[in-house]
């Protein structure tokens, strides 16, 4: 019975590692749309960028419909891909526009931020 319930225990280990890889590979593809889609964003990204966003995480959504049955390693490579395409655009798009938009956004990203201002901090 003990050696029945470690064999179980393994497998629902690598059933949950698979389930998360999954969950996050979703979570990060759907999370990527919707911040293209918003007009705050939208309109800092050049075109070009924002389409190579975009056929990647609508090539990450079609592959993971095509194979739900996929191993936790799959869906962690295709999480890493897309992190590659994505992620160095982002960063350019924050780099460039803490850089050249400081003076222009200031009113409208001050009052962006959730956190505290450091007359609150004090």
């Amino acid at each position: 019975m003990v050696q029945e319930a470690e064999k179980y225990k393994a497998e629902d280990e690598d059933h949950k590692k698979k389930v998360e890889a999954k969950n996050a590979l979703e979570n990060y593809s759907y999370n990527m749309r919707n911040t293209i889609k918003d007009d705050k964003i939208a309109g800092k990204l050049p075109p070009a960028d924002k389409k190579t966003i975009e056929d990647a995480v609508e090539r990450a959504i079609g592959w993971l419909d095509g194979n739900q049955l996929a191993e936790s390693e799959e869906f962690e490579d295709k999480m890493k891909e897309l992190e590659g395409i994505c992620n160095p655009i982002i960063a350019k798009m924050y780099q460039g526009g803490a850089a050249s938009g400081m003076d222009e956004d200031a009113p409208a990203s001050s009052g962006a931020g959730a956190g505290p201002k450091i007359e609150e901090v004090d």
